[in-house]
């Protein structure tokens, strides 16, 4: 069963350099069921196999000359001493842009979105990591989603409650609706009354500051200020570095990194290992998504310009508060990935995370 809610931006991907389209209605046919067939299969296609689908129509010999130019041209390749051929990365590539039919959600496809966005959610980071669990689920691959602190959150107010005679709970909460809660040792020195003063402070001279740009507010601009209404400045600016440490941090969320390794084009245990590391470095994960552009974006093999994920593909999708972008979710899976199903399921999930965040920010 199919239901009509694939929301589309033809086409797809956004912003791609128009590529060689000079291929005869029939070479498009071919090359069309030949990366159908690998993507379900991930064995090299023989001519016999194309020529034997009821949708082609066309003699083995025919198909098997067709396959020779489309190899020529650079838009297959044979593996070995295979008589079978495997899309190229530029094969994949005009498939994406040019062959592709999106087609819609299924009813589980749907059920399974739906009954993730039904539930009661109480902070964004919550939200942010199950979506990644859920993306992970429905494609098989390994989901990856930026949460919105990557770009630029900024403070909405920040809270300091003791919860004893030497720690306190410091909680800074964001213009996106993320809470940050970190326990923190209150100076020996410090009063109730100066955690007041800087907590009214904070919250009347860091209102709407990006986090990444706190620690150096506080140290600079509003310096002079903390030392007139702080008798305790020294113990004070103390308590403050520990509050703010590593507030400002990527927020990364990555659900199953290991799918990779249930791909057969991945038995090599030292490819695997490669883009396992690289999923470690959040720098280069960053660098995967690239940039927070509105839209789906579909970047193939050597496009990714990292060594380890040559045979990978990732396809990303932004989502958005008030209507602008504030983050990215991306797959992470083999050249040979099912595009037309990660695309469908991504569009509409990133619809329904921009609409649960708005809705989520306003409440």
């Amino acid at each position: 069963m199919e239901i009509d809610d694939c929301r589309v931006d033809p086409p797809c991907p956004l912003n791609r350099e128009v590529m060689d389209i000079m291929l005869t209605e029939r070479q498009k046919k071919i090359l069309n069921a030949i990366i159908d067939d690998y993507i379900r299969s991930a064995e090299p296609v023989g001519s016999r196999t194309i020529s034997k689908r009821k949708d082609i129509g066309f003699s083995s010999a025919t198909v098997r000359n067709e396959m020779a130019d489309l190899e020529e041209m650079g838009y297959l390749e044979q593996p070995h001493t295979s008589a079978g051929r495997v899309p190229s990365q530029k094969g994949y590539r005009y498939y994406v842009d040019h062959l592709l039919k999106l087609r819609k959600l299924t009813a589980p496809e749907i059920m399974g979105i739906k009954y993730f966005f039904d539930q009661k959610f109480y902070e964004v980071e919550q939200v942010i990591q199950q979506t990644a669990d859920i993306l992970s689920q429905l494609t098989n691959y390994t989901s990856i989603v930026m949460g919105p602190e990557v770009f630029q959150a900024k403070l909405n107010h920040i809270q300091i409650i003791p919860i004893s005679k030497h720690s306190a709970v410091a909680i800074l909460v964001t213009d996106t609706g993320r809470v940050e809660n970190k326990t923190i040792q209150v100076p020996e020195d410090i009063s109730l009354s100066d955690i007041e003063k800087l907590v009214n402070l904070f919250n009347h001279k860091l209102k709407g500051v990006p986090l990444s740009q706190i620690r150096t507010r506080i140290f600079t601009e509003i310096n002079r200020e903390l030392r007139q209404h702080l008798e305790t400045y020294d113990q004070a600016m103390e308590m403050i570095s520990r509050a703010f440490d590593e507030q400002s941090a990527d927020r990364i969320y990555l659900k199953g990194t290991t799918n990779i390794m249930n791909q057969p084009e991945f038995r090599d245990i030292d490819k695997v290992r490669g883009i396992l590391e690289l999923l470690e470095r959040d720098d280069a994960v960053i660098r995967l998504l690239g940039q927070t552009e509105s839209g789906l974006q579909v970047r193939i093999g050597q496009e990714l310009d990292e060594e380890a994920v040559n045979n990978c593909s990732v396809i990303t999708a932004t989502y958005e508060l008030h209507g602008n972008p504030v983050g990215v979710v991306g797959i992470l899976g083999p050249t040979r990935m099912e595009y037309a199903k990660v695309i469908r399921i991504l569009n509409h999930l990133t619809r329904d995370l921009s609409q649960t965040l708005n809705k989520f920010y306003e409440d």
